[in-house]
Protein backbone atom coordinates (compact mmCIF):
# COMPACT_ATOMS: atom_id res chain seq x y z
CA UNK A 1 0.00 0.00 0.00
CA UNK A 2 2.90 1.98 1.05
CA UNK A 3 4.75 2.13 -2.50
CA UNK A 4 1.38 2.60 -4.00
CA UNK A 5 0.77 5.80 -2.28
CA UNK A 6 4.31 7.02 -3.64
CA UNK A 7 3.97 6.20 -6.60
CA UNK A 8 0.86 7.95 -7.10
CA UNK A 9 1.97 11.24 -5.26
CA UNK A 10 5.38 11.12 -7.59
CA UNK A 11 2.62 10.39 -11.04
CA UNK A 12 0.93 14.09 -9.43
CA UNK A 13 4.48 15.72 -8.94
CA UNK A 14 5.30 14.75 -12.66
CA UNK A 15 2.16 15.37 -13.76
CA UNK A 16 2.22 19.12 -12.14
CA UNK A 17 5.92 19.71 -13.36
CA UNK A 18 5.01 18.94 -16.82
CA UNK A 19 2.40 21.21 -16.92
CA UNK A 20 4.68 23.55 -15.57
CA UNK A 21 7.42 22.94 -17.79
CA UNK A 22 5.14 23.77 -20.57
CA UNK A 23 3.11 26.85 -19.46
CA UNK A 24 6.69 28.40 -19.24
CA UNK A 25 8.16 27.00 -22.42
CA UNK A 26 4.78 28.56 -23.71
CA UNK A 27 5.87 32.21 -21.79
CA UNK A 28 9.28 32.08 -23.66
CA UNK A 29 7.96 31.27 -27.39
CA UNK A 30 5.16 34.09 -26.79
CA UNK A 31 7.88 36.60 -25.82
CA UNK A 32 10.51 35.87 -28.84
CA UNK A 33 7.66 37.99 -31.20
CA UNK A 34 9.15 40.94 -33.82
CA UNK A 35 8.46 43.49 -30.63
CA UNK A 36 10.55 41.31 -28.14
CA UNK A 37 13.62 40.08 -30.39
CA UNK A 38 13.61 44.29 -31.42
CA UNK A 39 13.84 45.06 -27.92
CA UNK A 40 16.87 42.16 -26.80
CA UNK A 41 18.73 43.43 -29.81
CA UNK A 42 18.25 47.25 -29.24
CA UNK A 43 18.77 46.91 -25.80
CA UNK A 44 22.19 45.40 -26.27
CA UNK A 45 23.02 47.94 -28.54
CA UNK A 46 22.25 50.37 -26.14
CA UNK A 47 24.75 48.94 -23.61
CA UNK A 48 27.18 47.97 -25.99
CA UNK A 49 27.52 51.03 -28.31
CA UNK A 50 26.49 53.87 -25.55
CA UNK A 51 23.51 54.81 -27.22
CA UNK A 52 21.63 58.27 -26.59
CA UNK A 53 17.56 57.68 -25.51
CA UNK A 54 16.75 59.32 -29.08
CA UNK A 55 19.06 56.21 -31.19
CA UNK A 56 18.05 54.06 -28.82
CA UNK A 57 14.32 54.62 -29.83
CA UNK A 58 15.74 54.72 -33.64
CA UNK A 59 17.19 51.77 -33.41
CA UNK A 60 14.30 50.28 -31.68
CA UNK A 61 12.05 51.10 -34.57
CA UNK A 62 14.78 49.82 -36.92
CA UNK A 63 14.82 46.58 -35.81
CA UNK A 64 10.80 46.14 -34.99
CA UNK A 65 10.66 46.69 -38.82
CA UNK A 66 13.23 44.58 -40.37
CA UNK A 67 12.11 41.28 -37.51
CA UNK A 68 8.68 41.68 -38.26
CA UNK A 69 9.37 41.46 -42.30
CA UNK A 70 12.02 38.62 -41.42
CA UNK A 71 9.45 36.71 -39.55
CA UNK A 72 6.76 37.34 -42.37
CA UNK A 73 9.85 35.76 -44.79
CA UNK A 74 10.27 32.97 -42.59
CA UNK A 75 6.41 32.37 -42.76
CA UNK A 76 6.29 32.52 -46.39
CA UNK A 77 5.90 28.84 -47.79
CA UNK A 78 5.81 29.76 -50.92
CA UNK A 79 9.11 31.14 -50.85
CA UNK A 80 12.41 28.57 -51.51
CA UNK A 81 15.17 28.38 -49.54
CA UNK A 82 17.50 30.16 -51.13
CA UNK A 83 14.75 33.27 -51.69
CA UNK A 84 14.37 33.45 -48.39
CA UNK A 85 18.40 33.50 -47.74
CA UNK A 86 18.06 36.63 -50.33
CA UNK A 87 15.55 38.27 -48.34
CA UNK A 88 17.01 38.31 -45.34
CA UNK A 89 20.54 39.33 -46.74
CA UNK A 90 18.18 42.46 -48.63
CA UNK A 91 16.85 42.82 -44.80
CA UNK A 92 20.26 43.00 -43.46
CA UNK A 93 21.53 45.23 -46.18
CA UNK A 94 18.54 47.52 -45.03
CA UNK A 95 19.65 47.32 -41.92
CA UNK A 96 22.93 48.28 -42.07
CA UNK A 97 22.22 51.54 -44.66
CA UNK A 98 19.62 52.49 -41.62
CA UNK A 99 21.82 51.94 -38.87
CA UNK A 100 24.42 54.88 -40.86
CA UNK A 101 22.15 57.20 -40.45
CA UNK A 102 21.47 57.06 -36.88
CA UNK A 103 24.95 55.93 -35.34
CA UNK A 104 27.98 57.90 -35.42
CA UNK A 105 30.85 56.83 -37.67
CA UNK A 106 32.62 55.13 -34.05
CA UNK A 107 29.29 53.72 -33.32
CA UNK A 108 28.62 52.18 -36.68
CA UNK A 109 32.40 50.58 -36.83
CA UNK A 110 32.22 49.30 -33.54
CA UNK A 111 28.55 47.69 -34.29
CA UNK A 112 30.11 46.48 -37.69
CA UNK A 113 32.84 45.07 -36.22
CA UNK A 114 30.81 42.78 -33.88
CA UNK A 115 28.50 41.84 -37.04
CA UNK A 116 31.54 40.42 -38.89
CA UNK A 117 32.72 38.26 -35.67
CA UNK A 118 29.39 37.27 -35.53
CA UNK A 119 29.45 36.38 -39.08
CA UNK A 120 32.36 34.28 -39.35
CA UNK A 121 31.65 32.86 -35.98
CA UNK A 122 28.43 31.29 -37.44
CA UNK A 123 30.20 30.48 -40.50
CA UNK A 124 32.94 28.50 -38.46
CA UNK A 125 29.83 26.67 -36.98
CA UNK A 126 28.24 26.00 -40.07
CA UNK A 127 31.19 24.72 -41.65
CA UNK A 128 32.06 22.36 -38.42
CA UNK A 129 28.40 20.84 -38.79
CA UNK A 130 28.91 20.27 -42.61
CA UNK A 131 32.26 18.96 -42.05
CA UNK A 132 30.37 16.12 -40.11
CA UNK A 133 27.68 15.03 -42.39
CA UNK A 134 30.50 14.51 -44.73
CA UNK A 135 32.43 12.26 -42.03
CA UNK A 136 28.93 10.81 -41.23
CA UNK A 137 28.47 9.61 -45.14
CA UNK A 138 31.79 8.61 -45.48
CA UNK A 139 31.12 5.96 -42.68
CA UNK A 140 28.24 4.64 -44.39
Amino acid sequence: MKNKTWSLLLLFIFAIGTAYAQDSMKTKKERWNAAGKADKLSDKLYRELNLSKDQHKKIYDINEDITKRRDAARQNTTLTSRQRMQVYQQLDAERNNRFKSVLTSAQYKKWNDWEMTKKASLEAKMDRKQDKRQARKADH
